[in-house]
């Protein structure tokens, strides 16, 4: 595998910023394979994305650390790092609807991400064949208002034990805590079956229909203590009718709640998405 570095990179706008990122990278004799970045007008905050292969005798932490130096030190931006190499480990999170969670994990399988699912929590037993027909450990932990607090315990015990870096909401229906989100110490993403901020929180497609909306969608984004208010990372709709019952609607969704998550998924593997404020810039 191709041996490269990725600096995703922002902080306050200032002229020369690519100019002086290209030149660091030329310096230490790097070559840049991809480039992009975005202003933000209105907050006057510059983003970049770059990645570059460094010199074959050079070791990529070093460089990594030197480059991360520079752009803190030189141009007062925030840094975050991630290599071509890296193969993180993902937790999925789930209940009873097994759609996404199938898609997920046919597409580690199958190579299309460089990633490893190294297990499946959930607070019912209907995946736990399946999951272990993939080789997965599954846990499973049934959650009630009296055990909350326990529970999420045992599960951030779990999820540090395997060292995950990235947790998914495969269609996870219970409410992560504050403090779960305080002390996962990992991005946590979800994926909410309605185009947001419309029709939040609980059965969007029911909401849908007594609307009499004609598009639905389907939303991923971050998690945060605000009940499906963190960042977006992707969204689509389907055009539905007066003809398309609350079923019919949750049928057509599910299509959609694959593509979307996935979308969003390889886009972080990617390393293409900063968050910041309650916002994301995704490079393409």
């Amino acid at each position: 595998m191709e041996r490269s570095i990725i600096a995703l990179l922002y902080g306050q706008d200032q002229p020369g910023i690519v100019a002086k990122v290209a030149g660091w990278i030329h310096e230490h004799g790097g070559n840049v394979l991809h480039a992009d970045q975005h202003l933000d007008r209105q907050e006057n905050i510059f983003f970049q994305r770059v990645e570059w292969n460094p010199l074959p005798t050079h070791d990529l932490r070093s460089e990594s650390d030197a480059f991360s130096s520079f752009a803190h030190k030189e141009l007062g931006m925030k840094v975050r790092i991630a290599f071509s190499e890296d193969q993180p480990n993902i937790a999925l999170m789930v209940s009873k609807a097994d759609h996404c969670f199938h898609d997920l994990i046919l597409r580690v399988r199958s190579g299309e991400w460089n990633a490893k699912i190294v297990g499946v929590l959930s607070n019912h037993e209907d995946l736990r064949i399946a999951s272990e027909g993939y080789g997965l450990d599954f846990l499973h932990l049934p959650v009630t208002k009296e055990t909350k607090r326990e529970v999420e315990m045992q599960q951030l015990d779990w999820l540090h034990d395997k060292d995950v870096e990235l947790v998914i909401l495969a269609r996870y229906m219970q409410v992560l805590s504050s403090q779960f989100l305080d002390n996962i110490g990992r991005p946590v993403m979800n994926i909410h079956h309605s185009f947001l901020p419309s029709f939040a929180g609980a059965k969007p497609y029911h909401q849908a229909y007594q609307r009499g909306v004609k598009l639905i969608g389907a939303t991923a984004h971050y998690v945060t203590e605000d009940l499906d208010e963190g960042p977006i990372i992707e969204q689509d709709v389907a055009r539905i009718s007066h003809r398309h019952g609350p079923l019919e609607l949750i049928e057509k969704g599910r299509d959609l709640e694959k593509l979307v998550l996935s979308r969003a998924v390889r886009r972080h593997l990617q390393n293409c998405v900063l968050d910041y404020g309650n916002k994301t810039v995704v490079f393409d």
